[in-house]
């Protein structure tokens, strides 16, 4: 699976007043793993760049005047993209942008190069509904350092919103991940050495039966963890009697 995890930097906000895009970047993900390929540009936007703006990226159109046009390098970026799952911090905006500097440019819209466009901030207020779900606030949620982030910059941003987008998907993965099954004379050997056996050499598996404030806790662990992944926890999927006050 290979996804693109993109953002961008504008010179205000709204492109149908002719706003332009002035940094761009994205990264590449594959299997959820970074594989260090990234896309990075910064280019003129052949406007000036609104005050509010420049307060958030730090840019002024002076700084970019010499920087490729979007149109020359947009084929870079395009190249890297296509046929790949986008991952976006409110889509709406960047592609809003991106479509404008794509028609321009004269190259095909966002929706004929991605094969699937993700929404993390639509993923975030889904699962936390109320709550603050700017890339700020996602980093503080999830432990992710983003002490170093006190501008806007497209890349560094497309870098934390990949972790972010991780944490929030990652589920039951990361009780698994990268454990080793153990083998079937694994298990036998050790409950032969730790437990005796039982007739002729077959092992002794002793069986603790959990308590009832044990299986409620439980119960209630497996609660909490599907509404932390928008109802996906496997054990109460495929054991709905989990809950010990439906036995």
């Amino acid at each position: 699976m290979r996804q693109i995890v993109i953002d961008t930097e504008t010179t205000g906000l709204d492109p149908k007043q002719g706003h332009r895009i002035i940094e761009f970047a994205a990264l590449e993900l594959v299997d959820r793993r970074a594989t260090g390929r990234t896309v990075h540009f910064r280019v003129d936007p052949e406007r000036e760049i609104d005050f509010a703006a420049t307060e958030v990226h730090g840019m002024t159109w002076e700084d970019l005047k010499s920087k490729p046009k979007f149109r020359e390098v947009a084929a870079e970026f395009v190249d890297f993209a296509r046929g790949a799952e986008w991952i976006i911090h409110n889509a709406p905006f960047d592609v809003g942008f991106l479509d404008a500097e794509f028609e321009l440019a004269g190259v095909p819209n966002c929706a004929g190069l991605y094969a699937r466009l993700i929404d993390t901030l639509a993923l975030a207020r889904d699962m936390y509904p109320g709550k603050r779900n700017g890339l700020d606030a996602l980093c503080e949620r999830f432990g992710i350092d983003n002490a170093h982030r006190s501008i806007h910059g497209a890349l560094l941003d497309a870098q934390l919103l990949a972790e972010a987008y991780l944490a929030m998907t990652r589920g039951q993965e990361s009780l698994t991940i990268d454990m080793a099954a153990p083998t079937l004379s694994a298990i036998l050997g050790a409950a032969h050495d730790g437990l005796g056996t039982l007739g002729a050499g077959r092992p002794h598996v002793a069986v603790i039966e959990p308590t009832a404030a044990e299986l409620a806790e439980h119960f209630d662990y497996l609660a909490a963890l599907a509404k932390e992944t928008s109802g996906r926890c496997v054990w109460l999927l495929l054991d709905p009697v989990a809950d010990p006050m439906a036995a």
